[in-house]
């Protein structure tokens, strides 16, 4: 299976899902759970499911038609899905967690002005 780029954005909506795997939610939803706009979640919501940690199906068109609003598209983690992404995120909160190699890490300053 496919790792998609684990960019910022991807993690916070991988979270969001994760935080119900079992249960379907539409696009908006998500958007408000990530806290990020809807042109940054579609396009992540369309790679995930290129690579096959998502599944989605559209709202019965009954459903949107009696409550007067757009109809919905719901998206929710696979099985594998939900497995790698836990494991795409803990490898990603390791990398950020290991110590900086040492040339990164400036040299402590050599006591006072001008020494």
């Amino acid at each position: 299976m496919a790792v998609p780029r684990m960019t910022l954005q991807t993690q916070l909506v991988l979270r969001a899902l994760l935080e119900e795997p079992g249960r379907q939610r539409y696009g908006l939803e998500l958007c408000e759970v990530a806290g990020l706009p809807s042109g940054t979640v579609y396009p992540i919501l369309a790679r995930l499911e290129q690579v096959g940690w998502l599944s989605s199906v559209w709202e019965d068109p009954a459903v949107h038609e009696t409550t007067g609003r757009p109809r919905r598209r719901f998206y929710q983690l696979t099985k594998a899905g939900a497995e790698e992404a836990r494991l795409a995120l803990a490898h990603t909160y390791r990398a950020r967690k290991q110590p900086l190699p040492g040339w990164v890490v400036a040299p402590p300053s050599r006591g006072g002005r001008g020494a």
